[in-house]
C-alpha cells in the first residue's frame, strides 16, 4: 500500500513551472501523504494558511534529530547534516531565540541598508569585469556578488570564500552522497573554524570579530552562526539574481517599466520571491504531538513538510497566482518561511536583490539574452548558466 504513498514532486517542464506535479497534487487537498527519502511516511501541506500555521505552531519541531527528509537521506531541506553547538536553524525556542537574538540584531533592515553603496559598487565592478561580446551572468554577477557581500559582512578572506562556495555546491546537490554531503559540510566547518581562529587573533573587521568581543558565544558555536549565514547569505541570493535576471531578459516591456523606479524595483523582487519560491521542497517539521490539520491527523512522531511553492501559489491568497505581475504589490508570501525560524537574512536578501537588479537594469539595453542551463540536481531552483551577449556585436 505504502508504495502507492507519492514522494515529493520533482523536475520541471520549464525553467518558471512549478516541480511536476505539485499544483495537481494541491488542487487535490490541502495536506497529503508522503513517502520520504529513507522511507518513512509522513505529510505535505500545500495550502497557504495551513503552512503558516505549521510554522508556527510549538507542537512542530525544527529538531534535526526528529524529523524526515522528502528528498535526500542526509540534506534534508538544507538543514546540516550534523547537529553542532549554535546551529540554532534546527533548535526551537528558547534555545533558537538565544542564538537568533544574537544574530538578527546585526542584520536590521536599517543596518543592511548602510551597505546599499557598497553592494552597488561591487555589482558595478563585477560588470566592468565581464569580458568578450558574450559573458555569464550567473559567474559574472549573481554568484560572486552574494558571496562577496556575505564575506565581507562576517569577515571572512575572499580567497576562504571560493573555497567556501565550491564546497557548498557539492553538499547542497541531489547527485551527492550522503558522505559526500557530510565531508562537504565538515570541510566548511573546518574553514569556517580556522577563520574564527584567525579573528580572535587579529580582530579584522566583520561580525565574528563583534561576535568574539561580545564573549557570549565560544569558537564552536560562532562557528555554526558564521555556517548559517553564509549558506543563508550566498546560494538562494544568487539563484533570485540570476532568475530575475533571466525573466527581464525574456520581457523587455517589464524590464522597461520598472527600470529608474525604485519602489516598482522592490516591488518586483518581492513578486520574484513568491514566483520563483527557490526552496522547491519546502521546509518539514516534526509532530511533537497529535494534530488536526486540514481534516488530517498527524502522528506525534511523523514529519510534515510545508511547501512554500504550493503556498506562494495558492490561489486562495494570491489571485492569478501563475502570471508573475511585478505590480502585484503583495509582500505577504512565505519565501523566507514563517515564523520564528522565517529567515534572519532576509533584509540583506532583499537589499542585495534590488541592487543588482538596478544595476542590471542600468545596462539592460546594452544587453541581449543568448541562452541559459536550469539546474536539475539541488535542493534550491535556480541556473547553472545565463549567457547574454552586448547588443550590436555579432
Amino acid at each position: 500500500m505504502n508504495e502507492h504513498i507519492p514522494t515529493i514532486p520533482r523536475g520541471r517542464t520549464g525553467v518558471f513551472d512549478l516541480p511536476t506535479g505539485l499544483a495537481e497534487l494541491a488542487a487535490k487537498g490541502p495536506v497529503h501523504r508522503l513517502r520520504y527519502a529513507g522511507g518513512h511516511l509522513g505529510w505535505i501541506v500545500t495550502d497557504f494558511d495551513l503552512c503558516r500555521r505549521v510554522l508556527t505552531m510549538p507542537e512542530f519541531s525544527s529538531r534535526p534529530d526528529l524529523r524526515h527528509s522528502a528528498i535526500h537521506e542526509a540534506i534534508g531541506d538544507g538543514q546540516p547534516p550534523e547537529e553542532r553547538p549554535g546551529m540554532f536553524v534546527g533548535m526551537d525556542p528558547p534555545d533558537h531565540t538565544h542564538y537568533r537574538r544574537i544574530v538578527a540584531a546585526a542584520l536590521r533592515l536599517g543596518e543592511m541598508r548602510k551597505l546599499r553603496s557598497g553592494i552597488a559598487g561591487r555589482a558595478a565592478a563585477l560588470f566592468d569585469a565581464c569580458d568578450g561580446d558574450q559573458f555569464d551572468l550567473v559567474s559574472g554577477l549573481a554568484s560572486p556578488l552574494p558571496a562577496l557581500v556575505i564575506t565581507e559582512l562576517l569577515g571572512v578572506e575572499e580567497s576562504v570564500s571560493h573555497t567556501l562556495a565550491r564546497c557548498l555546491e557539492q553538499m547542497l546537490s541531489l547527485e551527492s552522497t550522503a558522505d559526500q554531503v557530510r565531508a562537504m559540510f565538515g570541510r566548511i566547518f573546518d574553514e569556517l573554524g580556522e577563520v574564527v581562529r584567525r579573528r580572535r587573533a587579529d580582530h579584522a573587521p566583520g561580525f565574528i570579530t563583534n561576535m568574539i568581543l561580545d564573549g557570549t558565544l565560544d569558537d564552536a558555536e560562532m562557528t555554526s552562526v558564521a555556517f548559517q549565514l553564509y549558506t543563508a547569505g550566498h546560494e538562494t541570493t544568487t539563484n533570485m539574481i540570476a532568475l530575475s535576471c533571466l525573466h527581464l531578459l525574456r520581457d523587455p516591456a517589464a524590464a522597461h517599466a520598472i527600470s529608474g523606479d525604485d519602489a516598482a524595483v522592490a516591488d518586483a523582487v518581492e513578486e520574484f520571491l513568491r514566483f520563483f519560491s527557490i526552496i522547491q521542497y519546502g521546509i518539514s517539521r516534526a509532530a511533537l504531538k497529535d494534530v488536526e490539520l486540514g481534516g488530517q491527523v498527524i502522528a506525534a512522531g511523523e514529519t510534515v513538510t510545508v511547501s512554500l511553492p504550493a503556498a506562494n501559489f495558492d490561489p486562495a491568497r494570491f489571485p492569478d497566482p501563475h502570471v508573475l505581475d511585478l505590480r502585484r504589490g503583495d509582500r505577504g508570501h512565505l519565501a523566507f518561511g514563517f515564523g520564528v525560524h522565517q529567515c534572519v537574512a532576509q533584509q540583506l536578501a532583499r537589499v542585495e536583490l534590488v541592487v543588482a537588479l538596478e544595476s542590471f537594469l542600468e545596462r539592460y539595453d546594452e544587453l541581449a539574452l543568448v541562452g541559459f542551463e536550469m539546474k536539475t540536481d539541488t535542493i534550491v531552483h535556480g541556473l547553472t548558466r545565463l549567457v547574454v551577449r552586448r547588443v550590436g556585436r555579432p
